[in-house]
């Protein structure tokens, strides 16, 4: 028991060292965070590790709209493939009356105790009650989630207006114009405060250059408006452009945001990795998502130098969908995929993504937004029967 033990702990030291790899802002960092990593992992008590009986402990936070329905697929498919991962789900919802701030601390200290998370989509209403930040972007600047990361890449056997897409996104989301920073000047008058800082411009440049190394990408394209926010955006080229100086093989680029949107749809091939703000990268991602399928197929995460969160590329509650069993579980699926690699898992986790990508490839089970006529459930289904070959 004490070797199998020690084993579960050098996994999530491994786990925790590998995506602190992109986080980290230097190699006296990348130390702290190697021996940090492997001394809480150590420091877990014998009796928390026999509690998940060998099980990864991972937060799970469904969300609004089909995410609860998504959540369902990913826990189908997860027992079918007998991966080694127990969920402690948490409700958090400002649509069901399931927020509060007592619901939020409970999620923040399950996301902290676990490192993990795979959540849906929390709404935002747009009425304002009294409070500007909403509890899905208080989440993640507790965690401090800087980095989300999008990887855009087109699906065997499933045609869209451009295929053999890959490119990543990469969007600092703690700044900028999600800042929550409004109030009304005068009568009539609303003043939403921008707000860029060298500190975190300087921290998602070299997380996106660090990506592009580990990954073995070429370029990365900083994606601005500087000849209007010559300030603010100003600020965030000028650290792009000089942390690109301490990366000599990665091709480096920019583009103007409007610009960026138009080549996208045009010759979206000319693109690699993309870094930019928080709200240049909300709209990318969609606009982006929508080339390779659309919101039901992309998978996303987001990162801080300590934890990890697992979601859908574009964020989406498609709450018209609630109940009708049309929900496309592909992006879900994928993004469980991708926190399996992360844990180490790297078996279930080709195993999922393949039986999901083959699924696609046939062609016979498709969802609606993908043209077919399959339900939710028809797709999982035949996930799962996708995975007995390959695991046996």
């Amino acid at each position: 028991m004490a070797a199998l033990i020690g084993v579960r702990c050098l996994t999530r030291a491994c786990a925790s060292v590998s995506q602190a790899l992109v986080a980290a802002p230097n190699s006296g960092a990348w130390r702290n965070l190697c021996t940090s990593a492997v001394a809480h992992a150590a420091s877990r008590s014998q009796a928390e590790d026999m509690r998940v009986e060998g099980a990864f402990p991972v937060t799970m936070l469904p969300g609004d709209g089909v995410g609860p329905e998504l959540m369902h697929a990913v826990k189908e498919v997860f027992k079918a493939a007998s991966v080694p991962v127990e969920f402690q789900e948490h409700h958090l919802s400002e649509v069901q009356n399931m927020a509060s701030e007592e619901k939020l601390e409970q999620v923040l200290s399950s996301m902290k105790e676990n490192k993990v998370a795979i959540i849906g989509k929390i709404h935002t209403p747009m009425e304002y009650k009294g409070e500007l930040a909403s509890y899905d972007m208080r989440l993640r600047r507790k965690l401090d989630l800087f980095a989300n990361v999008v990887h855009v890449k087109s699906l065997p056997g499933y045609k869209t207006r451009h295929n053999n897409l890959d490119l990543v996104i990469i969007r600092e989301q703690t700044e900028g114009e999600y800042s929550s920073l409004e109030h009304e000047s005068a009568r009539g008058v609303i003043e939403c405060l921008k707000i860029v800082t060298r500190t975190k411009s300087q921290r998602i440049a070299k997380f996106a250059f660090d990506y592009a190394t580990k990954k073995g990408r070429g370029k990365v394209t900083a994606v601005h408006k500087a000849n209007i926010m010559k300030l603010g955006d100003g600020l965030f080229l000028q650290c792009c452009e000089e942390v690109a100086e301490l990366y000599p093989k990665i091709k480096f680029e920019t583009m103007i945001i409007d610009n960026c949107c138009m080549q996208l749809v045009q010759n979206p091939y000319q693109f690699d990795v993309l870094v930019m703000p928080n709200l240049y990268g909300n709209i990318i991602d969609n606009l982006a998502a929508g080339l390779v399928g659309g919101a039901g197929v992309v998978p996303g995460e987001s990162y801080s130098a300590e934890y990890a969160v697992f979601e859908t590329g574009a964020r989406h509650p498609f709450a018209q969908a609630v109940g009708r069993n049309i929900a496309n579980p592909t992006a879900m699926l994928l993004s469980a995929s991708n926190m399996l690699r992360h844990l180490n898992l790297e078996y279930h986790s080709n195993m999922i993504a393949d039986a999901v990508k083959k699924v696609i490839k046939v062609g016979k089970v498709r969802t609606r937004d993908m043209g077919g006529y399959s339900t939710t459930t028809d797709f999982i289904k035949s996930v799962i029967g996708h995975l007995h070959p390959h695991g046996g």
